[in-house]
């Protein structure tokens, strides 16, 4: 095992490399920044010529590049354009990402998991098929769609909820965007958990368990449960990097000042150095989810061991 972490944590090395760079590269030709940074009214060639050598703008792209990630090594991740550094929006932006992250996984756990292995036992009965018509509606509206109806009928109409998350963002404010937020992927984690459970059913351990006389709960959560959460688990590891960087709608409609909202304002404004912070950051929550995924494979089937 110890072995396969440190060739693992090897091999995030040139991949992290190769996406900060791939990043970096898209985001210097999105456009001028400098041109984002003087507003309406164009530059003159001295002001700008200023900015440029201010931000290191006036170097070769690839110079800049060695110069940031030498840069990320010591924990510099850059200055914004008005003057702030990025790790102190990191600061403020993360902890309110990850608290709304943690309530999207845990609704994607308990509700998606559950009814998985609810309509995967009971498939091709009416619970099943109602299970599938709704996570089929759920998958074909847009985000924005299912976060301005429950905005409209929750906060503006029944007043159950604030229309606008307060800048503390508390778990439970959170609770409404956070389920906007995982409605997708909890619909892709109920059907999947529901195919899993369905196939391993007829599977020739759990025939012997219930030939045994196991009672019939330690053979769904010890047995069928524990093999058919592989493909599950593996979806949710992967789907956390996905959650961050993908909360930029649902931060925008419930005004939550995260992760999205620091990348939407980065990329309307052309601030480089803060949009490839927030995503070299986030490069670093995906190697590391799928890291923890992979360990957790040999917690869930004893018959994987890693050399």
């Amino acid at each position: 095992m110890g072995r396969y972490v440190v060739r693992r944590l090897l091999q995030m090395i040139p991949v992290f490399v190769g996406a900060t760079l791939l990043i970096f590269l898209m985001v210097n030709v999105m456009g001028d920044p400098i041109a984002g940074l003087c507003g309406e009214r164009a530059c003159d060639p001295a002001t700008a010529a200023q900015l440029k050598k201010e931000f290191g703008l006036d170097k070769p792209v690839w110079q800049q590049y060695l110069t940031y990630m030498g840069n990320v090594f010591t924990g510099d991740f850059g200055t914004a354009f008005n003057g702030q550094p990025v790790t102190e929006l990191m600061s403020t932006a993360f902890p309110v990402t990850i608290r709304l992250t943690v309530v999207a996984i845990v609704f994607e756990i308990v509700i998606g998991i559950t009814l998985g292995v609810v309509t995967g036992l009971r498939r091709g009965r009416p619970v099943d098929t109602g299970v599938l018509l709704a996570t089929l509606v759920v998958i074909s509206v847009p985000t924005f769609v299912t976060g301005l109806l429950l905005q409209l009928l929750l906060g503006v109409e029944w007043g159950w909820i604030k229309p606008s998350v307060s800048p503390e963002a508390t778990f439970g404010e959170l609770i409404v965007p956070g389920l906007v937020l995982a409605s997708v992927s909890l619909a892709y984690v109920t059907r999947l958990t529901r195919t899993s459970i369905a196939e391993n059913k007829r599977s020739d351990y759990v025939r012997t368990a219930v030939a045994k006389g196991l009672p019939r709960s330690r053979v769904i959560t010890r047995h069928l449960l524990r093999n058919s959460l592989i493909p599950v688990v593996t979806f949710i590891g992967t789907d956390i990097g996905a959650l961050m960087g993908g909360a930029i709608v649902t931060e925008r409609i419930f005004n939550i000042h995260g992760v999205g909202y620091q990348l939407y304002q980065g990329i309307l404004r052309q601030n480089t150095q803060t949009v490839v912070g927030f995503v070299t950051v986030l490069v670093l929550v995906f190697l590391v989810a799928n890291l923890l995924v992979d360990l957790l494979y040999a917690v869930l089937d004893p018959r994987i061991r890693y050399a």
